[in-house]
């Protein structure tokens, strides 16, 4: 399965972060929803808008590969929970970089774009610039890619990018182009040149032996072995990515998925800081700021937001016995938790929803997906959760997961959790 960088990077800006900024900001979670689904494509066309101009690829090279620690929700999270700091900063630095004096054109463009404020729009690109970038810096350092192979790789990657920007965004007037597809052209044009220059290359090898040397069965040695020198280097420059058409055999087994069905907020960041929530019928709940607990409530307590089969918040400290369905003792505390919130807003309905990876065999993932889902529901109901407010759980195995089975496990996790979806408050 080939990378692709677009849904990568969307997969880092999950419910929870999400939830987080729309807190932090003082916005709706669709505008929030709506801003990254222009600033994820913006930022990548910026980094193909450099990389075509014909500048120092290795420059570029080594920028992305030095925030690819920050891809990652926690990080995103984090950084909007402390009001940006050192992640913001970093951002606006990434910006200046790719976009020079026209950031303060791309933050207007995507505020009227969103219906966000535009000191909103700003905060959430420069804070999810570095995730986004870093996601690329991932992907170059795990395949050691060189300044000429970084270049293929992009040029593979173009398409679904500039495809994806909103048409509401003028991103090609404010790049000064005509269009976003004279962007894609020069690079093209670059990866190819870059192509060119080994064949060229070949060729003078395969003419100073044929000059050199009479002998026909030489030449045919010789001939060959440049054929295969050229074919590594061709495949070297698309940076190691499987033919299209290869499948790649899921090796790991379901026994060997991790025990956390928690959310990447959880499962990276070093320390959380615990709040108490607070019920409309007086209970207080001990919980994490941005937790579980913290969002939905708050998205409970706002009438101006709309519950439905969309609207879903991932557990994030549930873990579950290895290879199994037993929900561990200290995870107990979480479903308790979600038990009063239900118990205190008695007209909300949920349904609980379980997800696995892509590794393994997908028709067990999908049984444990339901397996553990089916525990978390029983669990509520053994807590006197109301009934009529269960609607059922689902399994859904990997079949919403964005990570490829043979990808690094920090990106892998991201897709194994359990969350509810509020379909009625």
């Amino acid at each position: 399965m080939s990378f692709d960088l677009l849904e990568s990077a969307k997969s880092i800006f999950n419910s929870n972060v999400v939830g987080q900024a729309s807190s932090q900001l003082g916005e709706s979670e669709g505008g929030i929803q709506k801003a990254l689904s222009g600033i994820i494509p913006v930022v990548l066309t910026g980094l193909l808008n450099k990389a075509g101009s014909g500048g120092d690829a290795g420059g570029l090279l080594n920028m992305i590969k030095g925030v690819a620690g920050d891809a990652n929700p926690s990080a995103v999270a984090g950084a909007l929970q402390s009001g940006g700091g050192g992640l913001l900063a970093k951002g606006g630095d990434l910006l200046r970089s790719l976009f020079g004096d026209k950031i303060s054109s791309i933050t207007g463009m995507l505020s009227s774009f969103a219906g966000i404020k535009e000191s909103s729009a700003n905060t959430l690109l420069q804070t999810a610039t570095p995730a986004t970038l870093g996601v690329a810096g991932q992907y170059a350092a795990q395949n050691n890619l060189t300044p000429n192979s970084f270049l293929s790789f992009l040029n593979t990657q173009k398409d679904s990018i500039l495809n994806a920007v909103p048409g509401g965004l003028n991103l090609a007037g404010v790049l000064g182009l005509s269009s976003l597809g004279d962007l894609g052209k020069k690079l093209g044009g670059i990866a190819a040149g870059i192509g060119g220059a080994g064949i060229g290359a070949a060729n003078a090898a395969v003419n100073t032996v044929k000059q050199s040397s009479g002998s026909r069965w030489i030449w045919s040695l010789l001939l060959l072995l440049v054929a295969i020198i050229l074919l590594w280097y061709l495949m070297r420059g698309c940076g190691g990515k499987n033919p299209e058409g290869t499948i790649v055999t899921d090796s790991i087994t379901t026994s060997q998925l991790a025990d956390s069905a928690a959310t990447h907020v959880n499962e990276v960041e070093p320390a959380r800081e615990s709040i108490q929530v607070t019920l409309p019928d007086g209970t207080v709940l001990q919980a994490y700021k941005g937790g579980i607990e913290d969002q939905l409530v708050t998205f409970l307590k706002d009438d101006t937001r709309p519950a439905g089969k969309d609207v879903w918040f991932d557990f994030d400290n549930l873990n579950f016995k290895t290879g199994s369905s037993v929900i561990t003792e200290e995870s107990m505390t979480q479903v308790k938790n979600i038990a009063a919130i239900l118990k205190a807003f008695p007209k909300s309905k949920i349904k609980i929803g379980g997800y696995t990876d892509r590794t393994g065999d997908s028709t067990q993932n999908l049984k444990l997906s339901q397996e553990r889902a089916t525990a978390v529901e029983n669990a509520l109901k053994n807590e006197k959760a109301d009934m009529k407010q269960l609607l059922g759980a689902e399994g859904y195995g990997s079949q919403f997961a964005k990570a490829a089975a043979t990808a690094p496990d920090e990106e892998r996790k991201k897709d194994r959790h359990i969350s509810v979806s509020v379909r009625d408050k």
